[in-house]
């Protein structure tokens, strides 16, 4: 499959690769409406007279290919051909994944059997498996995704942000998200704060049916003095941060705020803290994790 729209206003070859799964026809289709020449499946072994292509030509000069485990054994080319391209034309490698939670949900929502799904195999196998023959690809990514998160619509918003040209290097999407602890910890948060120390509505019989959604419950836990110093705090802290991150050029950063069970106050943390982000120009997104689990 091969399409072309447009022109973006850099010149480069992206290579997108990854776990199945993780979005990468989404991002093609979005580097594709951005005006970039799109290549789903290219046979390794054509890369390089492609990559060539795209320095030489004067109407194909912003590209974007999906290479993944399709390819089969070919894909161990991969690694020596990507360094080699390199010294020859302006190309970024963006390796996608998504936690194994997600990528069994996103083929039992499609139906699609997994790649390497091979007779009674069962998927986390295969995922397993794929990992493994990704590893030495995604060591060599310029920028690696977890979309677990993401949407099909967050997908193609975060890519346009990253790759429209705008210069703008300031853009970095801020997922917050509010969990028990007794649940575990969400292993993808680059930060996690612990509000248990706050006082806990939950012992509060009228309250703990309700979460930290609730105008009443955020009023009880606003109502002690630490809670607006917490919150105060932290939002000063993380606007401090933020701008040393991007510096570093991190796209997204995820904040998890933990309480006991995660209904009541990692929920309204969570909640205040967007609104905090949101209102000094940030993108935020928050979610809930453990809303639906018992109390």
């Amino acid at each position: 499959m091969v399409k072309k729209r447009g022109k973006p206003s850099a010149s480069e070859l992206v290579i997108i690769t990854g776990m199945s799964g993780s979005g990468k026809g989404s991002m093609l289709r979005a580097m594709e409406d951005l005006g970039y020449y799109a290549v789903d499946n290219l046979p390794v072994e054509l890369i390089p007279k492609f990559a060539d292509l795209v320095r030489d030509s004067t109407s194909t000069r912003h590209a974007a290919l999906v290479v993944d485990v399709r390819e089969g054994t070919g894909l161990k080319k991969f690694p020596a051909i990507f360094r080699s391209i390199k010294s020859s034309v302006k190309a970024r490698l963006v390796f996608l994944e998504a936690d194994d939670d997600t990528i069994v949900h996103r083929f039992s929502e499609t139906r699609r059997p997994h790649p390497l799904a091979a007779g009674e195999k069962a998927i986390g196998q295969s995922i397993i498996e794929e990992r493994r023959l990704l590893a030495p690809i995604r060591a060599l990514a310029d920028l690696s995704i977890n979309t677990s998160k993401f949407n099909v619509h967050d997908l193609r918003d975060f890519i346009r942000q990253k790759f429209q040209g705008e210069g703008d290097e300031s853009r970095i999407l801020i997922y917050l998200t509010s969990f028990g602890f007794r649940h575990g910890v969400p292993p993808d948060c680059d930060l996690v704060f612990d509000v248990r120390f706050l006082p806990n509505p939950n012992y509060i019989p009228k309250y703990k049916k309700l979460t930290g959604k609730n105008p009443a419950v955020a009023r009880f836990i606003r109502s002690f003095p630490q809670t607006g110093e917490f919150i105060g705090k932290i939002s000063e802290l993380l606007t401090y941060l933020l701008p040393h991150y991007i510096a570093e050029g991190k796209s997204y950063l995820t904040i998890g705020f933990g309480c006991t069970g995660g209904h009541h106050r990692s929920v309204m943390i969570a909640e205040s803290i967007r609104k905090n982000l949101a209102a000094a120009g940030y993108q935020t997104k928050v979610t809930h994790r453990d809303l639906a689990k018992p109390v």
